[in-house]
């Protein structure tokens, strides 16, 4: 699955490099592509026992690859992220809501960010928000559900003025454009829920 993701943010470096270019200095999209290239070469290099140790790698990873402000902030969401599912050998349902509750709390004592300051705390939140609300669902209905309601986060960002990290030089020029990081961590669960829904109709 995160060979899918790390694949699929690749794909998504124009479209990120865009946004960025908009709202920053148009780096994020180079850097992030360059952060899951490295993702890709440590997860096909070694194999991992528990999820928790696989998404502990992939922070670390981006932590040193990515470079400036989205390598910390998304370095921290998924190594933090990942510290209840050290025990863990399989990722679930259960697992997402962990990694997504325990990577906001980091994400925002780390930056500092709450929702209407244009971040990727802004489709972070409700994502949270929603995958608490469906504390039953499974895995395949989970992804979908968080990866929805992130994508209105991601519209939602185009109506805000950047409070905080670099745009927020931009005032009111940031208007109208998404918040890159914002985006990418659409692009992260959208390529999770891809990746999980093609496994479950493979199996049926």
């Amino acid at each position: 699955m995160f060979l899918h993701v790390a694949a699929r943010i690749d794909e998504g470096a124009d479209q990120l490099t865009r946004a960025d270019r908009a709202a920053g200095d148009g780096d994020h999209g180079v850097g992030m592509a360059r952060g899951f290239t490295a993702v890709r070469h440590e997860l096909n290099s070694r194999s991992f026992d528990t999820a928790g140790e696989l998404l502990r790698t992939i922070g670390q990873t981006l932590l040193t690859s990515v470079g400036g402000a989205s390598g910390v902030v998304f370095g921290t969401f998924f190594r933090e992220g990942a510290i209840q599912l050290v025990g863990r050998a399989t990722f679930d349902a259960d697992g997402l809501r962990l990694l997504l509750v325990d990577g906001l709390r980091a994400v925002q004592d780390r930056g500092k960010a709450s929702p209407g300051d244009k971040t990727m705390v802004d489709a972070l939140a409700p994502a949270v928000e929603k995958a608490l609300e469906l504390s039953s669902a499974p895995l395949d209905q989970l992804l979908s559900s968080v990866r929805d309601v992130a994508r209105e986060g991601v519209e939602k960002t185009k109506t805000m003025v950047a409070r905080v990290g670099k745009a927020k030089t931009l005032g009111e020029r940031s208007l109208g454009h998404p918040d890159p990081g914002a985006l990418s961590l659409y692009l992260i669960l959208d390529a999770m829920a891809e990746y999980v829904a093609a496994d479950r109709d493979a199996a049926m």
